[in-house]
């Protein structure tokens, strides 16, 4: 998927997140405002800073639990994709933060795996950086053995805690992947490229390369064309429900505390809807695992649907939750505020109209050109 935050993003697209996850509590270390300065905004209480500090501990914490077998993330197709979509929507769940640094990590792993690149270590945190929006361009020019990298990459999540990524960059030939060593000197955040509130803990600004060591995985497009591109795409969409159901908590405790005909007829839409996607994401796992190399050419047509439900779902939880529980959550549960800011932003890696116009037009081929 593009660093899926293409602006922000597709897939991991170029453009142009139930195994347990990690604890939330909200923080405690609030700013305050002088005479000179007014208060950094906060996430949980905490300033921007501090808030992608933590989701960077949170991150390599789960990262360890991966490298040790005690969190486990099914390849796509491995029979078990059901599994791996579960375990994405439930560390969202808890943190869409730690989930976008997560869903990124394994979507890493995955391309690793299916176009043959470097193993990854132990200990290694990974992250797929390949938004591609028009006015930055990252360059990729032969060097020796191999390639080094050079110019602006957008949306580079986890851009200060991930030791390694899977970057897209243009060659003389086209668009390739390459894998490279996140090295502090020469892979330099652009400060004041990432002002979100919402995922402010996935650190995702800017990123300037200079003369970056870099590995080719796979050949010209292989990170596009191959079915595990729009595999992926369903992962990120794992993470959108996981903050879909984070959101409505808010709402099941609002109706558990008084008794209201309309705050329980949306809280009975928002479960239908939330049942309903995770009823998509299961048939979209089991269509996987039955045809992981996408034989019959329907990745496409799939991941497209499945990201526009999930993300038309996400859309009316988010405006059902506001309306039935007002302003009171979101002013005075952190928690909640928080969720609804997060999700707000992530799920805009759904391009929209522009994205359910690429499925209406596919859709509108003769089947046999798909």
């Amino acid at each position: 998927m593009t660093d899926r935050m293409s602006a922000p993003g597709a897939p991991h697209a170029p453009d142009a997140t139930d195994t347990p996850g990690t604890s939330d509590t909200p923080g405690t270390c609030a700013t305050r405002a002088t005479a000179s300065a007014p208060a950094a905004p906060v996430r949980d209480g905490i300033a921007p800073d501090e808030a992608r500090r933590e989701s960077a501990a949170r991150f390599a914490s789960v990262v360890d639990l991966i490298d040790s077998g005690q969190l486990e993330f099914p390849l796509p197709g491995s029979g078990r994709t059901a599994a791996r979509l579960a375990a994405l929507r439930s560390v969202a769940e808890e943190d869409l933060c730690v989930a976008r640094l997560v869903e990124g990590h394994v979507d890493a792993l995955a391309i690793l795996a299916e176009l043959d690149g470097p193993a990854p270590m132990p200990g290694q945190r990974w992250g797929v950086w390949a938004a591609e929006p028009p006015n930055a361009t990252l360059e990729a020019t032969p060097s020796g053995d191999g390639w080094v990298l050079s110019g602006l990459k957008p949306y580079c999540s986890g851009a200060r805690s991930c030791t390694h990524a899977l970057v897209t960059a243009r060659t003389t030939e086209g668009r390739r992947l390459f894998a490279v060593a996140v090295d502090a000197a020469r892979c330099v955040p652009v400060e004041g490229t990432w002002q979100a509130l919402g995922m402010a803990g996935s650190d995702t600004p800017d990123v300037h390369f200079d003369r970056v060591p870099a590995v080719a995985v796979g050949d010209v497009e292989s990170y596009v064309q191959r079915p595990g591109f729009q595999h992926g795409g369903i992962g990120v969409a794992a993470c959108w429900l996981g903050g879909a159901i984070a959101v409505a908590h808010a709402l099941r405790r609002a109706a558990a505390q008084r008794s209201d005909p309309h705050t329980d007829a949306h809280l009975g839409a928002v479960d239908v809807q939330l049942h309903a996607a995770r009823a998509v994401l299961d048939q979209a796992a089991a269509e996987i695992d039955a045809d992981p190399a996408d034989s019959s050419g329907q990745a496409d047509v799939r991941g497209l649907r499945v990201r526009a439900f999930i993300e038309s779902v996400c859309s009316e939880v988010l405006t059902r939750v506001g309306r039935a529980t007002g302003a009171g959550p979101l002013c005075h549960d952190l928690r909640h505020a928080r969720d609804v800011a997060d999700l707000t932003v992530y799920v805009r890696q759904h391009h929209g109209e522009r994205d359910l116009a690429h499925l209406g037009a596919v859709l509108a081929r003769p089947q046999e050109s798909r």
